[in-house]
């Protein structure tokens, strides 16, 4: 059940912005030689909570459902900001408080350091980027749609039934830095704050959302990809519409708010949203330098 109507629409000039200005940025997309007209799937432009233009390219169109890739960690970062909030526990927890069954005999100490911040924030002390070894052959299957990852391997792979066990796999990984120390983009982190989410509530991310979020912002039909013991993917899968984009946008532009309910605190938005990490060290783009939030 949704409590949400569609979003307000006006005209870019009743909300300051110049229709030949929008026309001339399309344009601008659509004649660059690095990004096709197929890479745009839908375009909508917010401004004081209105949209003031919107479109979609063929074959998509409003209701289409779109692959959100790492869009998705926002919402599961989300997803942990609640939980906090609701008191479940607290971003400086230990990852291996939640999986105790799951943690290697020995751990080492960088193990034993690393908190829930640690995974928000990308600074697990990985190396690397552990994200194909913890996912596996499923990776790169599920990515273009030709494996259900909810569905038994009947593959016959050389990844065995422990192998379906990703928290597993992922405290069994060798954490080379002091967790905080060290950047880089790690998917697999942002899994396992969903696999938190279904240790503390045992529920999927999307599911702990669903009356906390989706419904609320009038979020319809959202769908998450599974590892193969039913954990949304959570770094990556999850598909919603272009509009549910732009709802989860300015619900974090009105500090938490919407449609006089508070769905977020100001608090945990502003927390998630500053430079927890240094991102310098491995990128050279200035878009990958200016620090990573949660």
């Amino acid at each position: 059940m949704t409590i949400t109507s569609q979003l307000k629409r006006n005209t870019p000039e009743a909300e300051g912005i110049s229709s030949l200005a929008i026309l001339d940025f399309i344009q601008a997309i659509e004649q660059h030689p690095s990004h096709p007209l197929d890479a745009l799937h839908g375009f909508m432009l917010l401004r004081h909570g209105s949209v003031v233009a919107e479109g979609w390219w063929a074959p998509y169109e409003r209701r289409s459902p779109h692959t959100l890739y790492s869009l998705s960690k926002s919402f599961t970062s989300t997803a942990i900001g609640m939980a906090v909030t609701e008191g479940l526990l607290t971003t400086d927890d230990l990852v291996l408080k939640f999986f105790p069954e799951d943690a290697p005999p020995n751990p080492s100490e960088n193990l034993k350091a690393m908190r829930v911040r640690h995974l928000l924030s990308m600074n697990t002390g990985h190396k690397e980027d552990t994200t194909e070894r913890v996912f596996q052959d499923h990776h790169q299957r599920n990515l273009f749609g030709l494996v259900s990852l909810h569905e038994e391997d009947t593959h016959g792979s050389e990844f065995g039934k422990e192998d379906s066990n990703w928290p597993r796999v992922f405290l069994s990984l060798p954490v080379e830095y002091s967790p905080g120390t060290w950047f880089v983009y790690n998917t697999a982190a942002t899994y396992m704050l969903s696999a938190i989410i279904t240790k503390l509530t045992g529920e999927t991310v999307l599911d702990y959302l669903r009356p906390r979020l989706f419904n609320p912002l009038g979020i319809e039909n959202p769908t998450w990809e599974s590892d193969p013991r039913g954990i949304n993917l959570g770094g990556t899968g999850l598909h919603i519409e272009t509009e549910a984009i732009a709802r989860f946008g300015q619900m974090y532009l009105q500090k938490g708010m919407w449609e006089g309910r508070r769905i977020l605190t100001q608090e945990w938005i502003a927390e998630a949203t500053k430079a927890t990490s240094d991102n310098s060290n491995t990128q050279t783009n200035p878009d990958w330098t200016v620090g990573y939030g949660y």
